[in-house]
């Protein structure tokens, strides 16, 4: 088992490995889960997303972890920090993806402010940012729970498709 880099009081974050394939295909899969995506993923961009994972805890050192349960050791998610382009420079992000059979329980919301914490103090960025989808209203509001404001709207171009984004950032105090 993978060190665990992130601890809440029910939740693990660590590295995924191939061997999280499984349970990371039945999210990145699941049509519920990839609405904001345009749809699930095949078996070829599921492989694909584990690589730039692991891609990113090399280069980095950071990433979208595995999502945990401490109670079941089942893996409900990903959550972490990632690079992603805005306004041509790279901006730390938090991202967060769940299993449709875990969202509303908070999980979303717990690790992401795990991550927050993570990203000031350890990491020592001074702004985290989270790009989402306009579409997407409940991972809106996972940002809004994790202290973000809403700072600007752009576009993405993604699986051949324009998807406006709104770009929340919260600044280190």
């Amino acid at each position: 088992m993978k060190d665990v880099i992130i601890e809440t009081s029910r939740l693990q974050l660590r590295e995924m490995s191939l061997s999280d394939m499984g349970a990371l295909a039945s999210i990145l899969q699941d049509e519920k889960v990839m609405y904001a995506y345009n749809g699930a993923f095949d078996e070829e961009e599921t492989m694909a997303w584990m690589q730039k994972q692991l891609r990113r805890y090399k280069d980095f050192g950071f990433g979208l972890w595995g999502v945990f349960l401490k109670s079941t050791n089942e893996m409900i998610g990903q959550c972490g920090i990632t690079m992603q382009d805005y306004k041509a420079i790279q901006v730390p992000e938090i991202g967060y993806l769940f299993a449709y059979s875990h969202w509303h329980n908070g999980y979303a919301t717990e690790a992401a402010a795990a991550c927050r914490e993570y990203g000031f103090h350890v990491l020592h960025f001074n702004a985290l940012y989270s790009i989402i989808r306009d579409t997407n209203l409940a991972s809106q509001n996972v940002a809004l729970r994790n202290g973000m404001s809403l700072i600007d709207t752009i576009v993405k171009h993604y699986r051949e498709v324009d998807m406006p984004h709104r770009v929340f950032c919260v600044k280190k105090v």
